[in-house]
């Protein structure tokens, strides 16, 4: 190799986590795969969605090359500027399918909701640090009111779904920074104890989708629509799965939103148990990568925020796939790396470009 070009690919890959950048690859690989097959070999939809993993996976390398200490001084303006476009999108927010979640902003608009996935862990990661000396009972409850603003924010949108990510992502940090079992035992009560409050407090077509889970047939035509077709296709993929492109819910369009909130209903009708089983073990694979990351990181704030990163992650997975089996409600997650959309990919890539920041820095920060 000439000089030049080894010296770039040095530039290049100076940064990157090999093991974590191939286990990302692998997944980006299956979802075209996927893609192609539920958008009945659509091209246009396909080469889309390669342009959303190479942005994606631009944003990766432009965060692993940013040190933490860096995203160390993002994290109080990054959720400051979150917070208060939330609350430009309750002012004066577009609506669009019942819903205010978007806001334009001149040129374009955007979902602020999507900012706070990365500024809330981040933010309270960066909190628990800087008390790090004198962590307290206070310190967790102020850090569950910064981590509540947000949230409540966004479930007015009304969007559950990205509220509950984000409730998840900073509870993981709160959890991580040493929360006391006796109160998260104390809050787990309190939590069972307010859930007749709660569900008066959800909207119709919330409360409908428990019910819903609880028995699809109540609606088949219906809100127990997208369950009932998904679980039919996942069942009839048997073991070896129909084979690719030749999934009958797939191309029949039984299955809704197959290359979006679905994919995997499409994914474990053609490739059946024994391909759900190899998915299961590349994310598998990358959440181990991500937890040696955190277990290695050299600070509290590191540590912290690779660890939210790492679960929320890994919550993705598990909200997508629960909801296509039947066993949790649809509330509209993507699975990552692996759906259609370039707003979820270039998210989640960002976190793991904070993951190999946090990898590949680490002896900077202890010298």
């Amino acid at each position: 190799m000439p000089p030049v070009l080894r010296r770039l690919w040095r530039f290049l890959t100076m940064h990157i986590d090999g093991i974590l950048l191939s286990a990302v690859l692998l997944l980006m690989f299956t979802g075209l795969l996927v893609l192609l097959s539920a958008s009945n070999g659509s091209y246009m939809r396909v080469s889309g969605q390669l342009m959303n993993m190479l942005v994606a996976l631009g944003v990766m390398w432009v965060f692993a090359n940013i040190p933490p200490h860096y995203l160390m001084r993002l994290a109080l303006p990054l959720f400051v500027l979150g917070c208060s476009l939330l609350i430009g999108v309750a002012l004066f927010g577009e609506i669009a399918n019942g819903a205010r979640r978007w806001l334009h902003i001149g040129v374009t608009r955007i979902q602020p909701s999507e900012l706070m996935k990365i500024a809330v862990p981040l933010m309270l990661a960066w909190y628990f640090n800087r008390n790090e000396a004198s962590l307290k009972l206070r310190n967790y409850v102020l850090a569950a009111l910064m981590l509540a603003f947000p949230v409540a924010l966004i479930a007015r949108q009304p969007d559950l779904g990205t509220a509950l990510l984000i409730t998840a992502s900073g509870c993981y940090v709160i959890f991580l920074a040493g929360l006391s079992w006796r109160v998260i035992a104390t809050l787990a009560v309190v939590g069972l104890g307010s859930l007749p409050f709660l569900w008066s407090a959800l909207h119709d077509y919330q409360r409908q989708r428990i019910l819903t889970l609880l028995d699809p047939t109540g609606d088949p035509l219906g809100t127990g629509y997208h369950t009932i077709q998904s679980t039919i296709a996942v069942g009839s993929g048997g073991l070896l799965g129909k084979g690719w492109m030749n999934g009958t819910q797939t191309h029949l369009d039984f299955i809704p939103e197959r290359t979006t909130d679905f994919v995997f209903a499409v994914y474990a009708e053609e490739f059946g148990l024994l391909g759900n089983a190899v998915l299961l073990m590349l994310f598998l694979f990358l959440i181990a990568r991500a937890m040696i990351i955190t277990a290695n990181a050299p600070t509290l704030f590191a540590r912290l925020l690779a660890g939210a990163i790492t679960l929320t992650f890994f919550t993705y997975a598990f909200v997508n796939m629960g909801m296509v089996a039947g066993i949790l409600p649809v509330v509209g997650v993507p699975l990552p790396l692996i759906s259609y959309g370039g707003t979820s990919l270039v998210s989640i890539c960002l976190g793991f470009g904070i993951l190999m920041s946090i990898n590949t820095h680490k002896k900077l920060v202890q010298t």
